[in-house]
């Protein structure tokens, strides 16, 4: 990391800014909370970074202790990226930050997410009070990865790979999901476009009304 600007401030959030502030930093992370990605699918991942950008942040992250480079054991033989145990302690940052940058009154929708972004969006989103009384299994399918998500005790989590009892599976693009989760539209409409459901619909129906978008916070008047 030498050469690169420091704050050379006390504070903590300032030195953590040293750490993981430059451009993509953070969305390398997010793209790696929830496992280890080639080189190749972290590029295909993040649309628009720059080959040498992304090698550069690998190189950051892994002197700073964040990330961690390892060949996966046989039959596989590849190179990953991953989160160190430290690096992981970072993933509740996307919730709370998720949650504020959606009541921006310059929030821009209709743009595509991966589906790391698309799954930390529902840990943002979700409504506990919404959630009170419900309980269920769903299994997301999403651009080819499994995801298992329970809701259980107005709790929410999301953990890759399949889910032991799904009562739904869902299977698709998430950017065909997402609408039916913060946009209010119809499921038949998604279904109707290419979302796959195997299942109790009524479930997932019940599913969508968990992730109320919050009010814009207002513009200073004048």
């Amino acid at each position: 990391m030498a050469g690169k600007r420091r704050y050379e401030d006390g504070c903590a959030f300032a030195q953590a800014l040293d750490l993981v502030g430059e451009r993509w930093a953070l969305l390398v992370i997010r793209e790696l909370v929830f496992g280890p990605k080639r080189f190749t699918d972290l590029k295909a991942d993040l649309t628009g970074i720059a080959t040498n950008v992304l090698s550069q942040r690998l190189t950051d992250l892994e002197q700073a202790g964040i990330v961690v480079k390892k060949e996966l054991p046989p039959p596989a033989r590849v190179q990953v990226y991953d989160l160190t145990d430290w690096g992981r302690d970072l993933a509740p940052i996307f919730r709370v930050m998720g949650r504020w940058a959606a009541r921006s009154p310059h929030l821009k929708t209709g743009w595509p997410l991966s589906v790391n972004a698309a799954l930390l969006s529902l840990g943002a989103m979700f409504d506990a009070a919404r959630a009170e009384g419900f309980a269920a299994g769903i299994e997301l399918r999403l651009d080819g990865q499994p995801f298992a998500v329970t809701v259980r005790d107005g709790r929410l989590t999301v953990d890759p790979g399949l889910h032991e009892a799904p009562d739904v599976v869902v299977t698709g693009d998430q950017n065909s999901l997402l609408p039916v989760l913060y946009a209010g539209m119809p499921l038949n409409d998604a279904m109707r476009s290419g979302l796959r459901v195997t299942g109790d619909v009524g479930v997932l129906r019940r599913f969508a009304t968990l992730f109320p978008m919050p009010a814009p916070a207002p513009l200073p008047a004048g």
